[in-house]
């Protein structure tokens, strides 16, 4: 089962990434401080978001230079195939 993965601003300002499915356990939760949030120019998520999608490329980074992942096994950024994953 393919499992997509969202951002959500909790009450208590909090940002999780969290399964769509609802599992109770975020699998990161990134908070600011009050002062930071002053100096953020638009939404919180969008900072989360490029947060996050940093997060993935520089494990994807470390994965494929510790011999994880062969260039080969890498998808083109194009590829929109059955097993696709979108962070949102």
């Amino acid at each position: 089962m393919l499992s997509y993965l969202e951002l959500v601003e909790l009450a208590n300002g909090d940002i999780v990434l969290q399964r769509s499915e609802g599992d109770e356990n975020p699998l990161v939760t990134i908070k600011f401080s009050k002062e930071t949030r002053e100096h953020i120019v638009g939404s919180v998520l969008d900072v989360a978001r490029a947060m996050v999608q940093a997060g993935i490329e520089a494990a994807a980074t470390s994965a494929e230079d510790d011999g994880f992942i062969d260039d080969e096994d890498l998808d083109d950024e194009d590829d929109q195939g059955p097993d696709a994953k979108t962070v949102h």
